[in-house]
């Protein structure tokens, strides 16, 4: 059995809204959301509170992000959202507070079985929790779980779930030492 993909069919509902809400945000998002200045951090938590996120008080979310699916979203309170960041938010998307995603960062809920022959997609929710730091360009895979006060390196690659209250770097991530050695 090889791949095929004129067998491919995207679930229903798997978008989670009609494919004409999805069109209007993605309009929205290179338009209004995109071109606004820099320093209208409340214009875009409305947008995104428009389209069903889920968005905390003083979150930051600069205007080069991108968010696929904003009703899948949800951030916690003082959270930021650095530059070129991608929530790619086929499943849940959950930030805790105080958390920071760093610039070019990609957290992927979904992905496609490679096994089957319609190369059926899937997607599997990511959750961070509260104070972590999520470094430059870092990927974080389906299904993972970070949890708090974790901080994941610059362009590590995250596949699996992260105990609270550790540094981790490389691709894939491992431990290297307590963050906070008062804590836990």
């Amino acid at each position: 059995m090889s791949q095929d993909l004129s067998k491919f069919i995207v679930p229903t509902g798997f978008r989670g809204k009609k494919s004409i809400v999805v069109q209007l945000w993605w309009f929205v998002q290179a338009s209004f959301f995109k071109w606004s200045p820099q320093f209208l951090y409340g214009w875009r938590r409305f947008l995104l509170r428009l389209f069903g996120a889920e968005i905390g008080k003083n979150v930051v979310i600069r205007p080069t992000v991108k968010v696929t699916y904003p009703w899948k979203v949800k951030i916690g309170d003082n959270s930021w959202v650095g530059d070129y960041v991608e929530l790619y938010s086929l499943g849940e998307i959950t930030i805790g507070k105080d958390s920071v995603i760093s610039q070019k960062s990609y957290l992927c809920t979904g992905s496609h079985d490679y096994l089957s022959s319609s190369f059926d997609i899937f997607s599997l929710p990511i959750t961070i929790g509260n104070g972590v730091w999520i470094a430059t360009d870092v990927y974080i895979a389906p299904g993972v779980t970070i949890e708090d006060d974790v901080l994941v390196g610059a362009r590590s690659s995250v596949f699996k779930n992260l105990t609270g209250n550790y540094i981790y770097l490389g691709s894939p991530t491992e431990a290297v030492k307590k963050r906070y050695e008062d804590k836990y």
